[in-house]
């Protein structure tokens, strides 16, 4: 009874075997096999030039297949005798458009279509300048401005100024294109999230290089300092960055500004009543040179009183020894 019980349970086994293998070897039907060189469905999107639309008409295979939209905004079809324009369009406007033109033409009595989008090419966004890797890719999807930057490998924090450039042409008819100028501060620190705008394609993207002043002279570290952020740059901030005035600093001092043709102006600056608050601040610009001369007239003076403490300090040490 017992080697009865056995078999049975053995033989159950080998038909449960021999069933999963006859359901495995079975063969998928050519009909929903994998595609080699599939297209993939992206996010539905208004169309334009060089975008890549995959269209399949049922039971039409010789109408089936991948199409790009022209510079003029227009895809064509076998034996359809004009274009389809296509441009700004959903790619379910497109299938009602070419299901139209087919039944139009007589070649189907109700075609039924369907358009993917394959390749996105009309939604460039460039992000140039003081960025860690400058790139141009498609916005497809939701893309917002700190997307964009982080496509970039983020902003270069040595080099990027105060600002980010947006800009945009403002569509046909319009010779001007929309620029926005947006605080990088606040947009990094999220003070205000409008600043984080949606960006749709078409955008120009650029993080200007802060600018430089070079502050040289009578001050205790001449070199070449950062523009501060929202104009504070001025005579005063500059020799503050410089460390301060050096002890024979004349009273008087110079800028040298580079006008648009890249000649030096020179603007005389009385340093001596800004830092005595009888005269306003000079504001700098970036490229600019502040000189603060060296005084002869002081060093001199500071010479001669130097001289003359220690003549006196001799005088008086050399009185004591006599004295004694």
């Amino acid at each position: 009874m017992r080697y009865a019980k056995i078999f049975g349970l053995c033989a159950i086994l080998a038909c449960a075997s021999t069933a999963g293998a006859q359901t495995t070897a079975t063969p998928i039907p050519a009909s929903v096999s994998a595609d080699p060189n599939p297209l993939f469905n992206l996010p539905m999107q208004r169309v334009g030039p060089e975008d890549l639309l995959k269209l399949d008409v049922y039971d039409a295979p010789e109408l089936s297949r991948p199409v790009r939209v022209s510079d003029q905004g227009t895809i064509r079809l076998p034996m359809l005798k004009e274009p389809i324009h296509v441009q700004g369009l959903l790619p379910t406007e497109i299938e009602t458009l070419i299901a139209e033109a087919l039944q139009r033409e007589k070649l189907l009595n109700d075609p039924f279509v369907t358009v993917n989008v394959a390749e996105y090419h009309s939604r460039p966004i460039s992000v140039t300048g003081a960025v860690r890797t400058p790139t141009i890719f498609q916005a497809i999807g939701t893309v917002k401005l700190l997307d964009a930057l982080a496509r970039a490998g983020g902003l270069d924090s040595a080099n990027a100024g105060y600002e980010i450039v947006v800009t945009k042409a403002n569509g046909p008819g319009s010779t001007a294109p929309a620029v926005q100028h947006i605080p990088v501060k606040s947009l990094i620190n999220g003070t205000d999230p409008d600043l984080n705008i949606v960006l749709s394609g078409g955008e120009e993207i650029r993080v200007p290089e802060v600018g430089h002043i070079v502050v040289s002279g009578s001050v205790n570290q001449p070199g070449v300092y950062n523009v501060l952020d929202s104009g504070a740059t001025s005579v005063t901030t500059s020799i503050a960055q410089a460390k301060g005035l050096i002890q024979f600093a004349a009273h008087t001092a110079y800028i040298y500004r580079p006008d648009d043709t890249g000649k030096q102006k020179e603007i005389e600056v009385d340093l001596w009543k800004i830092l005595q608050r009888k005269a306003p601040d000079v504001p700098l610009q970036a490229r600019d040179v502040l000189y603060v001369p060296d005084s002869s007239g002081r060093r001199i003076t500071q010479e001669a009183i130097t001289a003359l403490t220690g003549l006196s300090t001799a005088v008086t040490t050399g009185l004591v020894i006599y004295r004694k």
